[in-house]
């Protein structure tokens, strides 16, 4: 799933109107209300506040708004950017300042999805994936190598423990579970001890390199 890192705002102009896009990243459909709800209070000068989002694992909650624009010039166009752009929990309020000269429908369409996907194009976009944090442990002679291999191989521990072993927890994705164990098996010679725990996600820049090859 494609998310957005945090907010983020983008401006064009097309025939004198001003057309200005915020895209939040919102985590369930009553925060995004209120989002939408804070920010055309914010711009209650505006000529419209049109809306968007897009909800869920899968993106499966979808909703938009005209806000007085023409039916289907203005939320639709904004709805389908998001979707085309494969994200989820974001919502995108177009605020538009009418400059005088009417754009029609075709032109509308265009404004308010250039508005979005100039946002879009402006945002840190992350990717969550599903991983499982593997407990990996070693003995203390073994630990600087496993440690600097880890590394090396691009996954970074998310806690290290010095007790009677050293033992690091690695978030491992998914997809990727039996070819890491096989990995720590193969670079301590069978001495690692492994086992699987919580399952979770991490949040990877979507322009970050491809995850780890343990091959």
């Amino acid at each position: 799933m494609r998310t957005i890192q945090g907010s983020v705002s983008y401006e064009l102009e097309a025939r004198r109107s001003r057309f200005v896009c915020t895209l939040a990243r919102v985590h369930d459909q009553a925060e995004a209300v209120e989002f939408i709800a804070g920010h055309r209070r914010a711009h209650r000068d505006a000529t419209h506040n049109c809306t968007a989002y897009v909800l869920g694992e899968h993106g499966e909650i979808t909703r938009s708004g005209d806000d007085g624009e023409p039916s289907s010039t203005a939320g639709i166009p904004m709805l389908e950017v998001l979707v085309h752009r494969g994200l989820t929990d974001v919502a995108a309020v177009v605020t538009r300042y009418f400059g005088g000269t009417k754009l029609g429908a075709g032109g509308l369409v265009r404004a308010y999805s250039q508005a979005v996907a100039g946002a879009v194009d402006a945002a840190r976009l992350v990717e969550r994936r599903p991983v499982v944090t593997v407990t990996v442990a070693v003995e203390h002679a073994l630990a600087g190598r496993f440690l600097a291999d880890l590394h090396g191989a691009g996954h970074l521990p998310s806690d290290v423990r010095y007790a009677g072993a050293v033992e690091a927890d690695v978030p491992v994705p998914v997809p990727g579970l039996e070819r890491f164990e096989a990995w720590a098996a193969g670079v301590t010679a069978g001495r690692a001890h492994v086992r699987r725990g919580a399952a979770g996600h991490i949040e990877v820049p979507v322009t970050d390199h491809p995850p780890p090859d343990y091959g």
